[in-house]
């Protein structure tokens, strides 16, 4: 072995890969490392669900089996791997991070599921969500409250909570979320990760709908790649899947050239919801600079979203969760988030024709983006006007009439259909992750793959990952 057992958690996959291929490490002693290091870390941050290390070490020692004769499975095979609640892994129940839901078994994998196990990936566990992922945080009525690794007073925010704490923590290289209006970069910029939202039916989901993606959240731009490769391969269950491509993923390194020439747009003001704060605004700026030294051309991109379009859709969602719990028994209906109850009855009363306009604030999102976006190559911009807020908030105005106000530069992604990646760019004075966000033209995720990745290399080097407290668990939920 070349480095120490108990650092193998540190390593990023395509590390991995190479050395199980060399027999530098194997799999076994690489999921041991990592159960280790979730050990220590995870009475702090309370990322996982059905946590597992006796499933864990059987899969390894079946991918060690198969590298010894030479016959992985497929890219990613033994490199340990989370999955968020919601994807369905058959035999587990699916709480949906609400203690509402009934805790039935899960008859098959859901699509990103069965490429990840059809790979050899070693599942080490799932990772936590908010109440039916309707928040941008960790607060859930049935799983503990997760926490940020950089900050443990502070959310890792949401939907995809516990991913964003565990990528950030080291819990292995490999971690999937999913997006419906920035619950893969919104955790991820607030845990200084990296993500790709990718084109909407590129990576097939099980059940699809308007704007609903899954997607890698990792450490590196060359580990979301990696996993691009197994996540985008095609499964029928999904009407809304495109069409299957063999595209290039292992082809992300282009190296700075790519970013000569190209035509950039900077969007600072999200035109609707909260303010940006100062630091965020001059971390985004400071990021807009590297890419003009590299020889972009970066324009400024005015507002294109509106409070209409922004409440319009959160109406549309509040009636749709209303309908949901509607269909709950009353005991179990008690058992959701109050907030989330409260925020979802407030529809009770909404007419026809309100549903109606709520509900067309959707194409209208999706014409304004694509217009704003046609005449640049990408867009930058925040993931969110603010950091990470306390971590016993729902959303960072507390206030369930409110819910929304924060999503304004990553929801208008989800409706257009474009790939948008969130990538670290800085820190506030207090020490907590900014998020830039690199939006593409519609099915060009490998494009924005290989600008981040060129991004990564040119920014200041990040802050070292943040490593378990040394005492006694100092919250108390």
């Amino acid at each position: 072995m070349t480095k120490q057992d108990d650092a193998l958690h540190e390593l990023p996959a395509t590390a991995l890969v190479q050395g199980y291929r060399q027999r530098a490490f194997s799999p076994v002693e690489v999921t041991r490392a990592v159960l280790g290091h979730i050990e220590r870390w995870e009475k702090h941050l309370q990322a996982l669900y059905l946590l597992r290390p006796e499933l864990a070490m059987e899969q390894a020692r079946a991918s060690e089996a198969r590298w010894l004769r030479g016959e992985p499975l497929g890219p990613i095979d033994g490199v340990p791997i989370t999955l968020k609640d919601n994807i369905a892994t058959a035999g587990d129940p699916t709480p949906l991070g609400t203690a509402a839901s009934e805790l039935t078994p899960a008859a098959v994998d859901s699509p990103p599921a069965a490429r990840v196990r059809e790979s050899g990936a070693v599942l080490v566990a799932k990772t936590t969500m908010p109440d039916y992922g309707m928040l941008s945080s960790g607060l859930s009525s049935y799983h503990a409250l997760a926490r940020n690794p950089w900050d443990l007073g502070k959310t890792p925010g949401g939907s995809s909570a516990g991913a964003g704490a565990a990528a950030a923590a080291g819990y292995g290289p490999l971690h999937v979320g999913t997006d419906i209006g920035g619950s893969l970069r919104l955790p991820a910029g607030w845990c200084g990760i990296f993500t790709l939202k990718p084109s909407l039916g590129r990576i097939p989901i099980d059940p699809p709908y308007t704007g609903r993606a899954a997607g890698p959240m990792t450490r590196t731009v060359a580990d979301a790649a990696l996993l691009m490769q197994v996540l985008a391969r095609p499964d029928s269950r999904d009407s809304m899947s495109l069409p299957w491509q063999d595209i290039a993923w292992n082809d992300v390194e282009r190296g700075t050239q790519r970013l000569k020439g190209l035509r950039l747009g900077l969007l600072l003001d999200a035109g609707c919801g909260l303010t940006v704060l100062p630091e965020v605004r001059s971390a985004v700026e400071s990021a807009a600079q590297v890419f003009e030294r590299a020889g972009a051309h970066v324009t400024p991109v005015r507002p294109f979203m509106t409070q209409a379009m922004l409440d319009g859709m959160d109406h549309f969602w509040r009636m749709r969760s209303h309908l949901d719990m509607l269909a709950l028994p009353s005991e179990r209906k008690d058992r959701v988030l109050p907030y989330i109850r409260q925020w979802a009855d407030s529809a009770a009363g909404m007419s026809g024709e309100a549903l109606f306009r709520a509900a067309s604030q959707f194409h209208a999102t999706r014409v304004a983006a694509v217009r704003a976006c046609s005449g640049f190559d990408y867009v930058l911009s925040p993931v969110s006007p603010v950091p990470a807020f306390d971590a016993h908030l729902p959303s960072p105005t507390n206030d369930p009439l409110r819910p929304l106000e924060h999503i304004g530069f990553t929801v208008p992604f989800n409706m257009s259909e474009q790939p948008a990646a969130s990538i670290n760019c800085g820190y506030t004075t207090a020490g907590l992750p900014i998020g830039l966000q690199i939006a593409g033209q519609r099915f060009d995720d490998l494009g924005v793959l290989q600008v981040a990745r060129a991004f990564e290399s040119l920014r200041p080097p990040p802050r070292p990952w943040p490593q378990p407290p040394s005492g006694a668990i100092d919250h108390v939920d």
